[in-house]
């Protein structure tokens, strides 16, 4: 990441649909090549903090700088930002060449500059062979890559990423992480992508943020997110149990509880279901005072019945606010 100015700076940036607040004062920078990644539950407000910041919606409050310039009310087609939505809305009608060659050629460059870009782009995301296909002759994973390439085409300084793999079948998932996250550092283009996935943000992310009911709870590199949630909302969303402590609520992860014998760990609980999750069991539990909580075993315990009465304790937790 650069040392010089931000590429992009958010400054308490609000948005509201009919009225009712969607987006409330939020603010954040990316740096030229960062890849920023917005972790949030589906109605959070993720998908219109990108079309507020890429011009699709109108702010209610706060500015926008891109490049160091105002670009608050400027119209979506000058802002210089590419958006990719979760669907790769590639044109139909179009060839995977003819695809990405669309932004170059709409931005009136010369045909030899055209076909350049279209074979570079193409090259970096590993589609040659693909070029005089259409849309319908492609794997979605291979319609995300043509995606992106045409958004790559355009030269952005940055790209919004929406959701896009959402979509995609878990086995292609991971290549497309790997793909997505080269070509663009390769190109040295910054990005957002927003996705409600923790475990895909948490792993692409230079620094992840944390957005609930429109508001940013949390920035900061992915470890240290993972590690200091801050607040219970943050935890349960990253996947910890937010249980009663001694000086107040604790976030502990799921490998870090211990089942005892009822009356003898600090809050009683029963079983409600256990399953098989790859190399550990999952228990699901109600404490008495009807809280979820989750724990991991080994496969090789004795299965826990529903109904089963206990208790939980642990050894390890983060202290967070309520």
């Amino acid at each position: 990441m650069s040392n010089s100015s931000p590429l992009l700076e958010v400054e308490g940036v609000s948005a509201a649909w009919d009225g009712v607040p969607v987006i409330r004062s939020v603010s954040f920078s990316v740096d030229t090549g960062e890849f920023l990644v917005l972790l949030g539950p589906n109605g959070s407000g993720k998908t219109t903090l990108l079309r507020c910041l890429v011009g699709l919606e109108r702010l209610t409050a706060g500015r926008v700088r891109f490049g160091g310039i105002d670009i608050t009310d400027q119209p979506v087609h000058t802002r210089g930002i590419g958006l990719m939505f979760q669907e790769s809305a590639l044109f139909a009608h179009r060839t995977v060449y003819e695809n990405i060659a669309y932004a170059p050629l709409l931005q009136r460059r010369p045909r030899t500059e055209v076909e350049h870009e279209v074979d570079r782009v193409v090259d970096l995301l590993r589609l040659t062979g693909f070029e005089d296909r259409r849309p319908d002759q492609l794997s979605g994973g291979e319609r995300q890559r043509v995606a992106l390439a045409r958004t790559l085409a355009a030269r952005p300084k940055l790209v919004l990423l929406d959701e896009p793999f959402a979509s995609i079948d878990v086995e292609v998932k991971a290549d497309l992480h790997a793909e997505f996250r080269r070509a663009l550092s390769a190109s040295g283009t910054a990005a957002i992508h927003v996705t409600h996935d923790r475990e895909e943000g948490l792993f692409l992310g230079d620094r992840v943020g944390l957005l609930f009911d429109g508001e940013l709870d949390l920035l900061a590199a992915p470890r240290s997110v993972y590690e200091n949630p801050g607040t219970a909302r943050a935890a349960r969303f990253l996947g910890y149990n937010v249980l009663r402590g001694p000086n107040g609520p604790e976030a502990v992860h799921p490998a870090d509880l211990r089942w005892q014998p009822a009356g003898v760990g600090a809050i009683a609980a029963t079983v409600v279901v256990e399953g098989t999750r790859g190399r550990d069991r999952l228990v699901v539990l109600r404490t008495d005072d009807g809280a979820r909580v989750e724990f991991l075993r080994g496969t090789d315990s004795a299965p826990l019945l529903p109904g089963t009465r206990g208790s939980v304790t642990w050894d390890r937790s983060v202290p967070v606010r309520a």
